[in-house]
């Protein structure tokens, strides 16, 4: 990754702050509305930004909120980059490393998935515990810049446990259920067919979607620490005897709206530093 386009992202970005943000938001299908809550905020859109692609999926803003949550300085993207978009994965990692540029410590990834963990229900909060990569590829190969982090990262926390115990705590105190499980990213565009389900249930995974996968690799390669949210938006292909749809997804969000802004609402309020 060339730390010159990083840089000039991040500078064009730190010229509109009034105040350096600790904590990075990346919000996926559905999941934008938490930036609506940002208070004091700048928005800068997508296209505006030196090197950053533009968001191109239904449910994407496509635009950088910054400004104050619960107390916090914050940067959220309301709208995040697919590798099914056709972007390469450096491109659709990209902002994680100018929100590592600007000063981000923290970064919370959210994203809508299919159940596959039988458990489950749509509407449900999932807290990523592990993922599984099953994209195919990695953002992190190529050549190496060791000012970015480490030639072989390790990914056995990458989902912070503290974050995950600090995560479960805040549900029981806002009296949410929630469930804690593996995410399974998937390139798309298409949805998993039933036999890949049952594929990726007995590997291990509870839900499966088409992101985050990337960008908490980096973010991991960054030194971020990360926590994983998904909202279960409808169950996975074979479960259930409906076809599934984008709609669906964006339906469901919106069901679970009011649970999910209190919940992540109330992890930054108290996030451990």
């Amino acid at each position: 990754m060339d730390q010159t386009l990083i840089k000039e992202a991040s500078n064009y970005i730190q010229e509109k702050l009034a105040h350096k943000p600790t904590i990075g938001l990346i919000l996926g299908s559905g999941l934008g509305v938490l930036g609506d809550e940002i208070e004091n905020q700048t928005t800068i859109p997508y296209s505006d930004i030196p090197h950053f692609p533009e968001s191109t999926v239904s449910g994407h803003k496509g635009q950088l909120v910054i400004g104050t949550l619960e107390g916090k300085q914050v940067i959220a993207m309301q709208g995040r980059f697919h590798f099914y978009e056709g972007y390469t994965m450096q491109q659709v990692t990209f902002p994680v490393r100018v929100m590592k540029d600007l000063g981000i410590e923290s970064i919370i990834v959210t994203n809508a998935a299919g159940g596959i963990n039988e458990g489950f229900e749509p509407g449900d909060l999932m807290v990523i515990t592990d993922h599984i990569n099953n994209m195919g590829t990695n953002p992190l190969i190529g050549p190496n810049n060791e000012e970015l982090g480490a030639r072989f990262p390790d990914m056995s926390k990458v989902y912070d446990p503290e974050y995950v115990q600090h995560a479960s705590q805040c549900a029981k105190e806002l009296g949410l259920t929630i469930r804690q499980g593996v995410y399974v990213g998937n390139t798309g565009p298409v949805y998993e067919t039933p036999a890949e389900v049952r594929m990726l249930r007995t590997l291990g995974g509870d839900a499966v979607g088409m992101s985050t996968v990337p960008e908490v690799v980096v973010a991991g390669h960054a030194g971020i620490r990360v926590l994983g949210i998904s909202c279960i938006s409808n169950m996975a292909a074979g479960i259930l005897d409906q076809p599934l749809t984008h709609h669906e997804v964006i339906e469901t969000t919106e069901k679970v709206r009011e649970d999910f802004l209190r919940f992540v609402k109330k992890i930054i309020s108290t996030l451990p530093n």
